[in-house]
């Protein structure tokens, strides 16, 4: 395994809510990040990194702690389940390195120390065995629930499926497994429209209006990955609202202050009518994000360009102004 990238959306110096979709996968002119710091073209749905041991316990416990809060289905078809689970077990199988292995019905996962047998059509799991494996302590008797719940509690990334229906055109969030969420409850998603799931979104106003021709693109012509950005207090994965502590940081420094980007990626299934979702969280110490006085002062313009609503809703109003001091000092 590898170190995780670093993502920094935030070099264009604008803070922005939009679909910002980039198509994944090479094309004939390759399609590189500005901000990707290898300066590499994205190919890949899933990763497997240095990080693959912190995910997994972050994840696990969540898990264990109250999955109904973090998972769940909604009109779920059993055609697009098959189309996202067979596309996870072969993606996470491709993009691994060998780590994981799917024949079509047996998923193994050597790091992990487990395999099963999958029924994607209808989410069934059978012959869960355990093993040896480096990492088979922190599974320990983790019993998923399902094929869906098997297959993302191998992925550093977290899965939703939206579906939409072919005849009248309407969309909808038809399954969460997001156990590193956001500041968000995935239970306030599940089954709601494009339109509803992002309303919240503090200056999402302008995405939303282009939510019908969005959720066909994306159905129909992706696959794509998109970039969301912002400063947090601390290097949790899950910020789900359930385990965190309401009230806003009432101070700055650069010791707890970490950029924390989703990398999250949509793939199409227009047979089924719907595509997945996957969002991997990538969480950087505020020093490293902002390594060089150019990354600082891109970062202290993206920031300045915050409405007061996106402030309060990343929750940096108590922040901002001695930061935005720390990324100008920095940027000299």
């Amino acid at each position: 395994m590898s170190a995780p990238i670093v993502y920094r959306p935030f070099l264009n110096g604008v803070y922005t809510v939009s679909a910002g979709l980039f198509r994944l996968g090479t094309s004939p002119k390759g399609q590189p990040l500005p901000w990707r710091e290898d300066g590499a073209a994205e190919t890949h749905t899933f990763a497997l990194d240095d990080d693959y041991e912190r995910f997994m316990v972050s994840k696990w416990a969540a898990h264990r702690r109250a999955l109904h809060e973090y998972a769940g289905e909604a009109n779920l078809s059993p055609k697009l389940r098959q189309a996202a689970l067979e596309f996870t077990a072969g993606g996470l199988a491709a993009d691994s390195g060998g780590a994981m292995t799917w024949d079509g019905q047996l998923f193994r996962n050597a790091l992990l120390g487990w395999e099963a047998r999958l029924e994607p059509c209808w989410g069934g799991l059978a012959d869960l065995r355990r093993f040896d494996a480096p990492l088979a302590g922190l599974r320990s008797d983790l019993e998923p629930t399902g094929a869906f719940d098997f297959l993302a509690l191998n992925a550093q990334e977290d899965l939703a499926i939206i579906a939409q229906d072919h005849q009248g055109g309407r969309d909808w969030l038809a399954a969460t497994h997001v156990l590193s969420p956001e500041r968000w409850d995935p239970r306030d998603k599940l089954g709601r429209d494009f339109v509803a799931v992002h309303s919240p979104v503090a200056g999402s106003g302008p995405m939303n209006t282009t939510a019908p021709r969005l959720v066909d693109a994306v159905i129909g012509r992706g696959p794509f990955v998109r970039f969301a950005w912002g400063v947090t207090g601390d290097d949790r994965l899950d910020h789900h609202p359930a385990v965190l502590d309401a009230k806003e940081a009432a101070g700055f420094s650069p010791n707890t202050a970490f950029v924390r980007v989703e990398r999250q990626t949509l793939t199409g299934f227009p047979a089924a009518h719907g595509a997945l979702f996957t969002i991997r969280p990538y969480v950087y110490p505020l020093e490293v994000a902002v390594g060089t006085p150019e990354q600082a002062r891109a970062l202290a313009a993206a920031l300045r360009t915050m409405t007061q609503e996106q402030q309060i809703y990343k929750g940096l109003r108590g922040v901002l102004p001695d930061l935005l001091i720390w990324l100008e000092e920095r940027g000299l």
